[in-house]
């Protein structure tokens, strides 16, 4: 793959992104994992404005729908071991560098997060990474899937009269992984513990019920798809276990996810994970956090699955793909040396 870094900024643990559509153009969001600022790019990685300079904690952000520049965040996640304050606040545009912040609820240990939007109707669907936390590394409270229905109008919500939250799968340890999936035309999340991955799927109709399937046993810390192959068919590519250091792939085989390959190669402290289509191709974007740190891409050359080193020794915490322009673009937060980095795809 060809790929050009164009360019750099520093923040002190980058970790969030977000795409945010705000004053008629996309932009992208980035925000660090601990006290820290919220930062608004244009897409070709020029800093526009600051959203935030702390409490930071922001593990992730989601646009409100419909919206001009309104968005959802996590706050103070500082990381497993720190995160009983969690809670999920509406960030408001009022001005340049000027936004209104408040909480809209207070949900210890959330990590992932995101609006699910079905029949017209917006859902809030909160991933925990655990439920309780006595001392360093206590896992002994399993995280849960908690949900509602997102009003319309949040004008109402705040610290004194907070979004009420229902579970819906309760036990996950380890409860970390989350993607979106959009689909001939439906919305669905799958959502990544010990326990395994689970396809979350919103009501069918206001007031229905919530379904959750299992998606498979195997301990995941987090999951993208993509046609790596061009059969057309989606993979799952899997980082294992939590935090882990194994890459899985795995294809629906008569109904199931079966794993059809494991890469080699160790990737010590797996983490930045984003799949999409890169001229063409299926690929999914990686990175790992120790050990060589690398910024990598996971394609299928035709014979079998390969990884490709696209930036060394930069510990990305988290990546995305988008398009600018007829071109493709990538945005990495490069945790471990404190760079938000941004690149060009030029061709596979």
């Amino acid at each position: 793959m060809k790929i050009t870094k164009i360019k750099t900024h520093e923040l002190e643990k980058c970790y969030a992104i977000s795409p945010l559509w705000y004053n008629g153009k996309e932009h992208l969001l980035v925000a660090a994992e601990k006290v820290n600022k919220c930062l608004l790019f244009d897409l070709d990685g020029n800093l526009e404005e600051t959203v935030w300079e702390g409490p930071g904690g922001t593990m992730s952000m989601v646009q409100l729908p419909g919206s001009n520049g309104e968005f959802l965040a996590t706050h103070q996640f500082y990381s497993p071991n720190d995160s009983k304050n969690a809670k999920i606040v509406l960030a408001s545009p009022r001005g340049k560098d000027d936004w209104e912040i408040k909480t809209l609820v207070e949900l210890p240990f959330v990590h992932r997060f995101d609006i699910l939007t079905k029949g017209g109707i917006s859902y809030l669907i909160a991933c925990a990474l655990k439920s309780g936390h006595e001392y360093k590394e206590d896992w002994t409270s399993p995280g849960k899937i908690w949900v509602c229905e997102l009003p319309c109008d949040l004008s109402g919500i705040n610290d004194k009269n907070q979004l009420k939250l229902t579970p819906i799968k309760e036990g996950l340890l380890k409860n970390h992984g989350y993607c979106r999936v959009e689909e001939e035309g439906n919305m669905w999340a799958a959502v990544a513990a010990d326990n395994g991955i689970f396809k979350v799927i919103p009501p069918a109709e206001k007031g229905g019920e919530w379904t959750v399937e299992t998606m498979t046993e195997d301990a995941a810390s987090d999951m993208t798809f993509a046609d790596f192959d061009g059969d057309g068919v989606t993979e799952m590519l899997v980082m294992t276990p939590f935090h882990g250091d194994t890459i899985k792939i795995y294809k629906p085989i008569n109904g199931k996810y079966e794993c059809i390959h494991i890469l080699p190669e160790a990737y010590e402290f797996a983490h930045g994970i984003w799949g999409a289509n890169v001229c063409g191709k299926g690929v999914a974007i990686i990175g790992h956090r120790k050990g060589n740190r690398d910024l990598l891409a996971c394609l299928y050359d035709g014979t079998g699955y390969v990884m490709e080193v696209l930036d060394r020794d930069v510990g990305p915490a988290n990546v995305r793909v988008y398009a600018k322009d007829g071109k493709t673009g990538l945005v990495s937060t490069n945790r471990e040396i404190d760079e938000i980095a941004f690149y060009e795809i030029e061709s596979l």
